[in-house]
This record gives structure tokens, C-alpha cells and sequence, in this order.
């Protein structure tokens, strides 16, 4: 009985805590992707550019030895406008084929913890381009809302 106690105490707290995101900018607007589909958050290190790459691909980096794709959600989710210098950061996933690789983002903001009441599902009416990536909206306040993102998805796009 005790074990069972223990079991629905257990489930109740991470149905509270709902799910994490970690949110971030791009030109000002708010995204978010799950928080478990990011190893890491890194201060871009200098890139170096690949010939006739597809428009996404910013370049390689090295990470701690490891030579990474990095992918531009600019490009990706069709965003105008340069990456503001010096401010970016690097988040680092899993692409095609589990690859590691990096999307640059212009500014990461904070974990989210979102109940599922405050997460809306994409609508099938959006199309083929943008429900690959996107997975929903999220509400986090009464007035705000914050597109959700699936970063694999994202990352693999990228390299198309």
C-alpha cells in the first residue's frame, strides 16, 4: 500500500511540474524546445565556413575536440534579419541520423515548466513546412505565448 502511495505521489509531482522547456530569441520573438533534446548551451566558438552548403549551415565548430554542424534557426524557421555579434549562443542536439550538431539562437532566455492545459498542439492547417518544425504554442502567461519547437526536427531541416 505504501508503495502505491509512493508511486501516485510520484506521478502527481511531474504531472505539476509539467514539461520543461528552455526558451530563447530569434530577432525578438520567443521560441521554445523541450528542455531533454539539450546536451548543452555553449558561447559560439569561431566557425568555419563549408563551401556550397545548404543556406542554413552557418559553418563547423569545434567543441572540446568534437567538429560540429551548425545550423542557423534564422534560416530554418525563416526569420529576417542578422544574428546580433557576440550575443548568441549554441545549442547543442541531436540532427539526423543522431548526429551532434549545434543551432544558433541570438539570446537563450530561461527553462520554462509548462502544464499541459498551457500547451497547444500545432493545427495540421499550418502546412508541411512548418509542422515538421514546429510543435505547438505555448501559453506561459495570460498574454504571452511562445512557439515550441522540435530541435531535431529543426537541426535536420538545416542540412536540407
Amino acid at each position: 500500500m505504501a508503495k502505491l502511495a509512493l508511486q501516485t505521489i510520484e506521478e502527481e509531482s511531474r504531472r505539476d511540474e509539467g514539461n520543461e522547456f528552455l526558451s530563447f530569441s530569434l530577432a525578438g520573438e520567443s521560441y521554445a524546445v523541450p528542455l531533454a533534446s539539450v546536451l548543452e548551451i555553449v558561447v559560439p566558438p569561431p566557425l568555419t565556413e563549408v563551401p556550397r552548403a545548404p543556406k542554413a549551415i552557418l559553418g563547423v565548430a569545434s567543441v572540446r575536440g568534437r567538429l560540429l554542424t551548425v545550423v542557423d534557426l534564422r534560416v530554418v524557421l525563416g526569420v529576417e534579419g542578422e544574428s546580433p555579434p557576440n550575443k548568441g549562443r549554441l545549442l547543442l542536439g541531436r540532427g539526423p541520423e543522431d548526429e551532434l550538431m549545434a543551432a544558433r539562437v541570438d539570446e537563450v532566455d530561461q527553462v520554462l515548466r509548462l502544464p499541459d492545459d498551457q500547451v497547444e498542439q500545432v493545427a495540421l492547417g499550418l502546412g508541411a513546412d512548418s509542422t515538421e518544425v514546429v510543435r505547438g504554442i505555448g501559453r506561459p502567461g495570460h498574454s504571452s505565448s511562445i512557439v515550441l519547437l522540435d530541435l531535431g526536427a529543426a537541426l535536420s531541416r538545416g542540412t536540407r
